[in-house]
């Protein structure tokens, strides 16, 4: 059980959040875990099986506060709100700002920044630890490379450039990350640039089957909030596209996906074996890969780390629900900008 920035997350299976008096309580096999004030509490989220009293839906809904109900692995199911609610202030704020192109602007030149610093983040930690030397040179020009793209995003004066650094970048880090495969490892997962629709080689797929849980995730956290997934500010708008959890989804990408696509082909826990040869060159995981990367997905979001901003620990997995929440008070005029997620 977490509380950040008023909201109430449990992750416990078997938990049992009900009222007593004017707090909420949280039992798990009919042991109190936690009890808070109500009026602590903006909200309330629960993932997988979690118990929620009658009697504490009502009470939430009657002050006006959200109920979000997600799936064990963060997908989102449904949100319960009573009739005093601001979601639709939100919204009208996001549909307004997104039409803003100097707001679309900061908030695109931030997301993409935040994209680049965790991306460098991945390669100098290859740096550090690779035991070739000609490489870790190598690997330190790419985040030389990197940094330099994050100073011409600072200039960047449409979104047109913004989206032109980031692909510039893209190609360096994506070229650079096979220097972070060990070498015995390499002829069975060389990234041949980034391919998808379809993955051509056996790292891409990797990276699109991670891609797409971590997409979802994000799509979760902004609907927990009450945001439109579909009105994002750097990915255009079309029929059918999440644009803004493709959006949030960029800070992420390198951190949670690429750094985990790492750690299990270096450990050797997904093999050649676990990948699957398709009709013109596409290679897809097989059942028993999906199997090992999912239960890797899940163990990996139970990680703590500590949030810069509000300075308290949390899994990975709560992360893009803060972020998302941190979007919404941007949005609303709480916060003067958005600030993406910065590992160290």
């Amino acid at each position: 059980m977490y509380t950040l920035l008023n909201t109430l997350y449990v992750m416990t299976p078997q938990a049992y959040a009900h009222l007593e008096n004017a707090t909420v309580r949280i039992d798990v096999e009919r042991e109190k875990k936690l009890q808070v004030p109500l009026l602590h509490i903006g909200g309330l989220v629960c993932f997988g099986n979690v118990m929620v009293s009658p009697a504490l839906m009502h009470r939430l809904a009657e002050e006006g506060k959200s109920l979000v109900l997600l799936e064990e692995h963060g997908r989102f199911k449904a949100r319960l709100e009573g009739p005093v609610s601001g979601n639709i202030l939100l919204r009208q704020a996001q549909h307004r700002l997104a039409a803003d192109p100097a707001f679309a602007l900061e908030a695109a030149r931030a997301i993409i920044a935040g994209k680049l610093k965790n991306s460098r983040s991945v390669i100098m930690r290859g740096a550090r630890e690779s035991f070739d030397g000609g490489e870790a040179a190598t690997l330190t020009r790419a985040a030389e490379d990197l940094a330099a793209s994050l100073r011409a995003l600072k200039d960047a004066p449409d979104l047109d450039t913004i989206r032109g650094v980031e692909g510039e970048a893209a190609r360096g880090y994506f070229g650079a990350l096979n220097l972070i495969v060990k070498p015995q490892f390499r002829a069975a997962f060389f990234l041949d640039g980034r391919t998808r629709r379809p993955p051509l080689d056996r790292f891409n797929a990797l990276l699109s089957f991670l891609y797409s849980m971590l997409m979802n995730d994000c799509r979760s956290a902004l609907e927990s909030v009450g945001l439109d997934p579909q009105l994002g500010f750097l990915h255009a708008v079309r029929p059918g596209r999440a644009a803004l959890a493709l959006d949030l989804q960029e800070e992420f990408r390198a951190i949670l996906a690429d750094r985990l696509a790492l750690t299990l082909i270096n450990r050797g826990q997904v093999t050649a074996e676990d990948f699957d040869l398709r009709a013109g060159g596409a290679v897809m995981l097989n059942d028993k890969g999906r199997r090992k990367i999912l239960a890797a997905w899940q163990e990996r979001k139970q990680e703590e780390v500590t949030h810069p901003l509000v300075e308290a620990k949390m899994p990975l997995a709560i992360l893009p629900f803060l972020q998302a929440r941190f979007l919404a008070r941007t949005l609303r005029g709480d916060m003067e900008a958005y600030l993406p997620y910065l590992t160290k």
